[in-house]
């Protein structure tokens, strides 16, 4: 079993306690379910933003702790004042330490587009999602069938959510393609082992539909990249552990963006 099988088997129980504390009713009465969601496509696509979706994560599996001290609120409104297209909160709590309170804070301090980051496996996480103050959610074709991902993009849309599909290969990518996302992302990143290569996202870029927001993820460090990257046809650009693993994430990203 790999790591990510693994984090399947313990969300399926995550979400499963979840819906035994907090009824479906419940989450629709939150007043940011009453929300309209920002639109991915208009922050990503704006001449004033960069198109980098700034990820805060305190922990991955395979980096352990990345940054303990940081705080929510102040390193996501640092982003979004460096131009950042969008924001990327883990909610995952047992493998990247994320937590329900990281969201609703960085939807307090901020006004552009906040994807939810985790592991979708249920219709109910997509109504947290929304209940949180999210604008977008993230499927990933690896844990995933093609009628779930139809179906969960579909219930999302249908809410005004935003829909990043991820994929990690040609396979993937051509057997999950719906009408019912918004954008594509090539992670570069192998949910398996963990390793990564950005090439994954030079060598699928040209299969993904131009109906298609196309982002890369993961594997971004250098500057030099996101002008490669947008060359071939990106985008957006996910920046997941470059900043966060700083002693500041907030001059960190300033000085990035300087250089793009």
């Amino acid at each position: 079993m790999n790591i990510l099988d693994k984090i399947v088997v313990r969300k399926q129980q995550e979400v499963a306690d979840a819906k035994a504390w907090i009824a479906v009713k419940d989450l629709e009465q939150s007043i940011h379910f009453k929300r309209t969601p920002y639109s991915f496509k208009e922050f990503l696509l704006a001449d004033d933003r960069t198109g980098i979706i700034a990820e805060f994560k305190r922990h991955s599996p395979s980096k352990g702790l990345i940054n303990g001290t940081a705080d929510v609120a102040e390193v996501t409104k640092a982003y979004n004042n460096a131009g950042a297209s969008a924001l990327s909160v883990l909610t995952d709590v047992d493998f990247f330490g994320g937590k329900t309170d990281d969201i609703l804070a960085a939807r307090a301090a901020n006004d552009i587009p906040i994807l939810r980051k985790d592991f979708i496996i249920d219709e109910y996480q997509i109504l947290e999602a929304k209940a949180w103050g999210a604008d977008i959610i993230l499927l990933i074709a690896s844990i995933l069938t093609p009628k779930q991902i139809s179906d969960f993009g579909k219930f999302a849309q249908n809410l005004g959510l935003n829909v990043l599909l991820e994929v990690h290969n040609l396979e993937e990518l051509e057997r999950s393609i719906c009408p019912n996302l918004d954008a594509i992302g090539v992670n570069n990143r192998n949910l398996g082992d963990f390793t990564v290569n950005i090439q994954t996202s030079f060598d699928l870029v040209n299969k993904i539909p131009d109906e298609f927001l196309k982002i890369s993820e993961s594997a971004i460090s250098n500057p030099q990249t996101i002008k490669e990257l947008k060359t071939a046809g990106f985008n957006g650009y996910l920046i997941g552990e470059n900043f966060m693993k700083t002693n500041d994430p907030a001059d960190a990203i300033k000085q990035f963006v300087r250089q793009i």
